[in-house]
């Protein structure tokens, strides 16, 4: 690249560090300004901004961001412009993570409960005491197979901690996601024999097939996949298309040229009727073809379109689907993605396999617009060995807990007291010290779970700790982000035997206490992470290079991270598998319960781990744009047959008889017979903006699985619906709560009285 003397300048690191070399498409010049707090100062000074570079996970991708901090406070958080995911860009709930790090609901030391559980009385103890407390309890638990870990999806080195401890303490580790993505996995496994998601190039394809998956607000990079939408729509002199099929009209319907509705459950079998064409009028290539049918011995026939298309929706003709079939072979590159209700039906997984075969079709596996493989990281310690944990493993678990086969129960950045169906009886069960001994939560917010816990040891903020991540899914070459403290923690006042610690040092921590070897010499993980980077150093190659070993780990943190554009996926692709038959999606079609109910993540709180944040709260909803509520979205001819109005409250029941309170909102896109609702509200802890505030759907849902994966088939309930003869108004955009919005009673609010005409105001 060309560096003019401004940049070098710039570069400079200092005469006892060297010069650090970004390596990239042309570095922005306001890029390199971002520093790095790597020895912050005790004092700052008084009205100057330092802009900070870190990863933040709020999306399964991790965005890089930069983060504005004056006099050691942060107050902005901006999308990295140089980070390969989001390239300056950021999430609504990255916006917003500065009210997580100055939450007044944190949990600020360590506790242990004095109370019964989940009465919420809890006595403050050091870190000390908490550490010796769960290293005894897990010493003396004889058979170790008996103790549970449960965290979110994680990577990079807190990644390699956890399943270090896990294989050494010889414990079991399961993952948990109230949206899990068990079939999405286990579809790209089977289609493309992948473990990491691939990179679906959206920004170069020309004809976009989407079944079910709100990629624009929801689904696994949303802030990739909208920057990559904005350029297929305008950044080329041709214009790109989009059909996009779900059951649901979404904000990634709303932005589709076309929308095609489907009945729930029919996704796949829309794909197989377009294979079907592609293959019948021979516009695929040969090779592939013959893989996918075997030869010709898979018949394709009892799925060509006039016998199928009234299966899948009421609006469809046999003409549509050919049309679509020759639109996606005519305009290459194409690219067929799948997901969210695609996936979340008792034939989901095979559903996902067959919309995902569709690119060996369109010949774009491996090639521009079309499925870009992932590299190996660079790392290979780092290597992602995470797999789904399905709904029928944590059916196991609550069996197991039933049966006081579990000792300890440890949960990390997850809240599986919320998110589990009612039917699985999680709550119950947990409050139980007669079933489960010792429940440890590692939250640090109080959410459900860690209600119910007899110790926490909070972690910080990722604003406040250290942390590696690798992208899932990546941009299609190595990168690993790097999170490093852009501010001091903000319980430090408290003394370093409370305020908070990061879940991998005390995972370490506690491993070192019980003289367990969990294969790490570091005592922390910026120490292991601080080893890492002398490795990659040592590679020689990619966008951060340097003369010294300081100097390069500086560059690290002052980029956010290290990639390499020119290490991508070198392997040979596979042929494709076999097309399968695909089964068909099963309800329970009791006449009373006449609606299928879908259940929805917005853009704002997302699955309920940011309802606690006010400001995602206050995030319209882009298709009803309500607020801070629950609302149930049901078809406007229904809701006059029904005689519902906007406003009026709506008892939803499912077949178990567990039933939940909604506001309705008739929306004439809305599908017939469903209704669909908002992920998020209902919690019955998390702090002050989120304890008992909307409904939660999920603890209605049946428990319906994948035939053969074991994933929650979501999308699979019937319900009945009611009026109660309430009525409230729907919040919608901003002050339509008036008082209801919880207040900071330490937070003193100035009221100035003004004299009516604006005389005085300047």
């Amino acid at each position: 690249m060309t560096t003019s003397r401004r940049k070098f300048l710039g570069l400079l690191g200092g005469t006892a560090i060297g010069a650090v070399v970004f390596q990239a498409c042309g570095v922005p010049e306001k890029e390199l300004i971002i520093q790095a707090p790597f020895e912050m100062p005790e004092d700052l000074v008084t009205g100057i901004d330092n802009w900070y570079a870190t990863s933040i996970n709020t999306t399964p991708a991790t965005d890089g961001v930069v983060v504005r901090v004056m006099e050691g406070r942060a107050k902005k958080v901006e999308g990295n412009i140089d980070h390969p995911i989001n390239q300056g860009k950021h999430f609504p709930r990255t916006e917003a993570t500065l009210q997580s790090l100055y939450n007044p609901d944190r949990i600020s030391s360590p506790l242990v409960r004095i109370g019964p559980r989940g009465s919420g009385k809890w006595e403050q103890i050091s870190w000390t005491d908490a550490i010796a407390r769960v290293s005894e309890q897990i010493s003396n638990v004889e058979d170790k197979s008996s103790i549970l870990i449960a965290n979110n999806r994680i990577s990079g080195h807190a990644q390699l901690i956890l399943n270090n401890f896990s294989n050494a303490l010889g414990c079991k580790n399961l993952i948990y996601e109230p949206i899990e993505s068990t079939n999405l996995r286990s579809a790209i496994k089977h289609v493309f024999n992948q473990e990491q998601i691939p990179d679906f190039d959206i920004k170069n394809t020309k004809y976009l097939l989407s079944f079910g998956a709100d990629f624009l607000e929801s689904w696994i990079s949303p802030t990739k996949y909208s920057r990559d939408f904005g350029h297929f729509r305008q950044g080329t002199d041709h214009r790109g298309k989009m059909v996009h099929i779900s059951s649901r009209y979404s904000m990634t319907s709303a932005n589709a040229d076309e929308w095609i509705y489907v009945n729930p459950g029919t996704e796949g079998l829309l794909a197989m009727s377009i294979a079907s064409v592609i293959i019948r009028q021979k516009l695929g290539p040969q090779p592939n073809v013959e893989s996918l049918t075997e030869n010709g011995k898979f018949d394709l026939a009892d799925y060509s379109p006039d016998k199928v298309c009234q299966i899948i929706s009421p609006y469809l003709t046999p003409d549509k689907i050919v049309n679509i079939a020759n639109e996606f072979m005519e305009h290459s590159p194409s690219l067929a993605i799948g997901g969210d209700t695609a996936g979340s039906h008792t034939n989901g997984a095979d559903s996902l396999s067959a919309i995902y075969s569709l690119n060996y079709l369109a010949d774009n596996v491996g090639k521009k617009g079309g499925v870009i493989f992932q590299p190996k990281p660079a790392l290979p310690d780092l290597i992602n060995r995470e797999i789904s944990s399905s709904f029928s493993e944590w059916e196991k678990v609550a069996n197991d807990m039933q049966k006081g086969q579990i000792s300890i129960f440890l949960t990390s950045n997850v809240d599986p007291v919320y998110g589990l169906p009612a039917s699985l009886k999680f709550r119950e069960t947990l409050s139980s010290t007669r079933r489960v001994p010792l429940v440890v939560s590692f939250s640090e917010h109080m959410d459900d779970t860690a209600s119910m816990a007899d110790l926490i040891l909070p972690q910080g903020d990722p604003l406040e700790e250290w942390g590696s991540n690798i992208p899932d899914p990546g941009p299609g070459y190595q990168t690993i982000g790097f999170q490093q403290p852009v501010v001091r923690p903000f319980f430090e006042s408290k003394g370093r035997h409370y305020g908070n610690k990061s879940f991998s040092d005390s995972l370490i921590s506690i491993s070192k206490t019980m003289d367990l070897d969990i294969n790490v010499e570091s005592d922390s993980i910026k120490d292991l992470i601080l080893e890492d980077s002398k490795k990659l150093f040592k590679l020689k190659r990619g966008s951060v290079q340097a003369q010294t070993e300081k100097a390069f780990w500086i560059g690290l943190l002052q980029r956010g991270g290290w990639w390499d554009i020119n290490n991508t996926f070198k392997n040979k692709i596979n042929k494709p598998p076999k097309f399968k038959k695909l089964t068909t999606a099963k309800f329970n079609n009791t006449p009373e319960y006449d609606f299928h109910l879908i259940p929805f993540v917005s853009n704002g709180i997302s699955d309920g781990s940011g309802a606690n944040l006010p400001w995602l709260q206050a995030l319209p909803d882009p298709i009803s744009t309500a607020t801070w509520s629950t609302w149930v979205e049901i078809n406007l001819k229904d809701a006059t047959k029904l005689d519902i109005t906007e406003g009026d409250i709506i008892k939803i029941t499912n077949q178990n008889g567990v039933s939940i309170e909604a506001i309705a909102y008739p929306n004439p896109a809305s599908a017939p017979n469903t209704i669909c609702v908002p992920v998020g509200q209902g919690h019955t802890s998390m702090g002050r903006y989120a304890k008992n505030r909307g409904a939660n759907v999920l603890s209605i849902l049946d428990a319906s699985k994948d035939d053969n994966t074991g994933a929650l088939a979501w999308s699979a309930t019937k319900v009945k619906i009611s009026k109660t003869g309430n009525w409230k108004k729907l919040p919608q955009l901003e002050n339509e709560l008036g008082g209801e919005i919880p207040q900071d009673p330490e937070r003193k609010v100035i009221k100035i009285d003004g004299d009516g005409e604006g005389k005085h105001h300047h």
